[in-house]
């Protein structure tokens, strides 16, 4: 009786949804995975292949600026420090941003500005951050791959085949971390799309961009992505504000109340999205510790999430719709 009496307290629109469903996690998860598939097949082919063209140019580009790797020179990292990932990946092995640090013991900051390809700010072109730049042309020259780079040592100069097959292969090597944000990028530009759809087929109306309306002073009826949210650190002291992908605020929501907040996720694989998913539960103990327990913080998925995700977001409190069955987004009171 008490449990009844219990269950009668919860509103309607506060009623789990995905979460307290366990025994529908496995087909889900097989379907979820399904439908990423099939999207990653139709685009992924063509986002390699544009990648790989465009990192192919950028290769060529910074083995003109070095010589085709016979002249590195300090000054040419100073002006043209984006070419630093380029010439990690001409080494044998390829180096890693923290090998190569290591290898050098030049400032860790210097080396991540350059790969953030940013520019060296004046006050650090100096003698010292010569000689630091000066020990990162010393191992690239060093360990330049023979095999790929196949002029070095000899005597005439490299041809234009020669070079194009060389910035091919290096291209290769940087191609899967060149591309594999633009799929993930992509992939959440096309999940907002479909929550953009199904709210504007059901009389919902994006927040216009300028005017500035604050998440929990939002029509009833609009919605808004990436949307800035602010919160309190712990100690109630600092706040910040932190992204949401997608904040919607019911037609039956009151002025002053709270929307809900959606993150947009996808994965590729099951290793990832384990490694990630306290992410979403310190996003939420963030917004409960600041708006309190009304707050309604929940998950779009598509993709590789597995029952060990589910669990750990479940037991948070995170419920979640999955794209594949998009109109369960009516069961949150939308």
């Amino acid at each position: 009786m008490r449990k009844h009496q219990q269950k009668r307290l919860v509103p309607k629109d506060r009623m789990p949804v995905n979460l307290n469903k366990p025994q529908n996690w496995k087909a889900d998860v097989a379907l979820s995975v399904d439908m990423y598939n099939e999207w990653f097949m139709q685009f992924a082919p063509v986002t390699f292949r544009n990648t790989r063209l465009q990192t192919t140019k950028s290769v060529e580009a910074a083995l003109y600026a070095t010589g085709n790797l016979t002249d590195i020179k300090p000054a040419t990292l100073r002006k043209h420090p984006e070419i630093l990932s380029t010439l990690r990946m001409s080494t044998c092995p390829p180096l890693a941003v923290d090998r190569l640090i290591g290898l050098t013991g030049v400032s860790s900051s210097l080396v991540k500005r350059m790969e953030g390809e940013q520019k060296l700010p004046v006050r650090m072109l100096t003698a010292q951050v010569d000689l630091e730049l000066a020990k990162i042309t010393t191992i690239i020259e060093k360990m330049a791959d023979p095999d790929i780079f196949i002029w070095l040592g000899r005597a005439h100069a490299a041809t234009d085949a020669e070079v194009h097959r060389a910035a091919t292969i290096v291209a290769d090597r940087l191609c899967g971390a060149v591309a594999n944000p633009i799929i993930r990028n992509a992939q959440e530009k096309r999940q907002l799309l479909e929550i953009k759809n199904w709210l504007e087929a059901r009389g919902y109306k994006p927040l216009p961009g300028v005017d500035g309306t604050k998440f929990n002073a939002m029509p009833p009826g609009t919605f808004s992505f990436r949307m800035n949210v602010p919160i309190k650190l712990e100690g109630g002291g600092q706040s910040i504000n932190i992204p949401i992908d997608a904040v919607i605020m019911p037609k039956t929501g009151k002025a002053g109340g709270l929307p809900l907040f959606f993150e947009a996720k996808s994965a590729g694989d099951f290793t990832n999205t384990n490694k990630r998913r306290k992410e979403e539960a310190v996003k939420m103990a963030q917004l409960r510790s600041t708006y309190g327990s009304a707050v309604r913080f929940n998950l779009f998925l598509c993709g590789y999430f597995d029952s060990g995700y589910l669990g750990y977001e479940a037991a948070e409190g995170i419920d979640w719709v999955w794209e594949h069955r998009i109109d369960d987004l009516a069961l949150f009171g939308l």
